[in-house]
């Protein structure tokens, strides 16, 4: 099957964001991809600022974007947009390292208000990089996530069920046979408002 790099751009070490990524790579790993997990947050913070694209780190980080086919990208919601950390990544990389690639956004945030961040601030760069395909991507009120100490994650049974759909919208796309267009595949779902 393909491989995917599942991307968090949380700055915090207990982040939700990792949490809920690191449950859809179990559901991709199950479907037969392999899952390659890139946390921005642990990335040399100096080079990231300092815009090295050449330090070992930030090379290892490109040339992972380089091998997947698709990408799934996680970010909170701070300020009505992607995190800052996502962002020096992301002007870090070559202008089109998204070309030919299925990308799944995604987002957690603390109140629907925040929902039209996938579509409005995050898919537009998506698109500038050249990714083939953003599929319909998803935003999970950061209380249907629970992590445990343990790193257990739990997700609240309807946002558990819309992520389940558009992770397997994201595959089936990885999965299709041609060669891959530019395609916009429309906004972003509404919101789940299931109370864990």
């Amino acid at each position: 099957m393909a491989t995917v790099l599942s991307v968090s751009g949380s700055p915090s070490a207990t982040s939700r964001t990792t949490g809920l990524l690191r449950h859809l790579d179990a559901q991709l790993i199950a479907q037969g991809h392999e899952v390659l997990a890139l946390d921005v947050r642990s990335l040399p913070a100096e080079p990231l600022l300092r815009a090295d694209t050449r330090h070992p780190a930030i090379v290892e980080a490109a040339a992972l974007f380089g091998r997947a086919d698709g990408v799934v990208i996680g970010t909170p919601v701070y300020k009505a947009a992607y995190t800052g950390l996502l962002k020096s990544l992301l002007d870090l990389l070559p202008q089109y390292a998204l070309a030919d690639k299925v990308v799944l956004p995604l987002a957690t945030g603390g109140t629907t208000a925040h929902v039209l961040a996938v579509d409005y601030a995050l898919r537009p760069v998506l698109m500038a990089m050249g990714a083939a395909h953003v599929t319909p991507g998803w935003f999970t009120l950061d209380q249907h996530i629970a992590v445990s100490e343990a790193g257990t994650v739990t997700v609240a049974a309807e946002s558990a069920a819309a992520l389940q759909r558009v992770t397997d919208q994201f595959s089936a796309a990885l999965a299709a046979p041609g060669p891959r267009r530019v395609r916009h595949s429309g906004p972003t779902p509404a919101v789940s408002l299931a109370v864990p």
